[in-house]
């Protein structure tokens, strides 16, 4: 395959993972916001923080506000990874490799890239309640990714574009965990109380983890919320989950056993996976979340800077590529 093509079909990958991971963690703070009790104010900054593109946001707001920071997130252009960004940067590299599609995949992907122009122009960030943009967004998302599920061969492009979606996917849970320590509780004495529990909660929602977390460990618990995120073995948006697929991935593609590396990414990504496999909750508490999540971030945009050197390192000049989030 030529490597301009593994490309486009890696960041497609990527740039639809990230607009659905966008959609999913504004449209459950928005939620979180309404069950609050109103005498405490809105947090709309984490998500911003979270993101990496505080810098940016900066430049052009001064104050965090609801409408700013969805506008921001959402439909701000100037943002390489707003909402509007990724789905416009995914339909570019689709209609570069138009060919290596189904119609049905470029027809949707069109089709959302049009819806989302369209509300763009309708100022939904004005919105008293935008929740029904976002869940539009993540349906029709995970509509490709049935279709592409269903009707793509499994090939070297498939494994593409799997690596390049598991690899965004497990920064974003990663990035999702560390919203929480972004919000802040009005006192220390609040750590437990039924507010934290509804920050929590809110955090399980925002990756559709809740109902299996509540199957599997019961109550709410900071500790085995962050176990169930980071090191789950069998949730597909845990951290952990989204490595050793994306391991597999890089070994289809070299044509390597499951087992060993043959470049630097694999290498890279193996020793992740194997840090990952053999870490558990009290060591990540220990070293402290956010400290820890940092780290892991960081290792993250290592491999996909490896992947890049790897099998994409050609002098080329459409829409993408630098846009890995710091």
């Amino acid at each position: 395959m030529l490597s301009r093509v593994a490309s486009s079909i890696y960041w497609l990958g990527r740039y639809l993972e990230r607009a659905e991971n966008y959609s999913r963690f504004i449209d459950v703070n928005f939620n979180l916001m309404l069950d609050l009790p109103p005498d405490l104010k809105e947090q709309w900054e984490p998500l911003v923080i979270t993101t990496g593109d505080n810098e940016i946001y900066k430049t052009k707001h001064k104050n965090f506000e609801r409408k700013d920071v969805i506008h921001f997130l959402t439909f701000d252009t100037d943002n390489p990874n707003s909402i509007i960004s990724s789905i416009s940067y995914a339909r570019e590299n689709a209609r570069v490799i138009r060919e290596n599609l189904t119609k049905e995949t470029w027809e949707n992907l069109n089709e959302l890239y049009h819806f989302v122009l369209k509300r763009a122009d309708k100022k939904d960030w004005n919105k008293e309640d935008p929740r029904a943009f976002f869940e539009s967004v993540k349906n029709q998302v995970l509509l490709l990714y049935g279709l592409a599920d269903s009707t793509v061969a499994r090939t070297e492009g498939w494994y593409f574009r799997q690596l390049g979606l598991f690899l965004e996917r497990a920064d974003k849970t990663s990035r999702i965990v560390d919203v929480k320590y972004h919000i802040l509780l009005p006192a220390p004495s609040l750590v437990g109380s039924p507010l934290d529990f509804l920050h929590w909660t809110a955090l399980l929602k925002s990756v559709t983890a809740f109902n299996t977390y509540r199957r599997l460990y019961g109550n709410i618990e900071p500790a085995k919320v962050v176990e169930f995120l980071i090191l789950n073995k069998y949730f597909p948006r845990s951290v952990f989950y989204c490595i050793r697929e994306a391991e597999s991935c890089l070994h289809k593609i070299s044509g390597l056993a499951d087992s060993g590396y043959k470049n630097s990414a694999e290498k890279a990504i193996g020793e992740l996976r194997s840090n990952l496999e053999f870490t558990d909750v009290e060591e990540i508490i220990d070293i402290g979340l956010h400290e820890y999540l940092d780290q892991l971030q960081i290792k993250i945009n290592d491999v996909s800077n490896k992947i890049n050197t790897n099998f994409f390192q050609i002098k080329d000049n459409f829409i993408n590529q630098t846009q890995i989030q710091e």
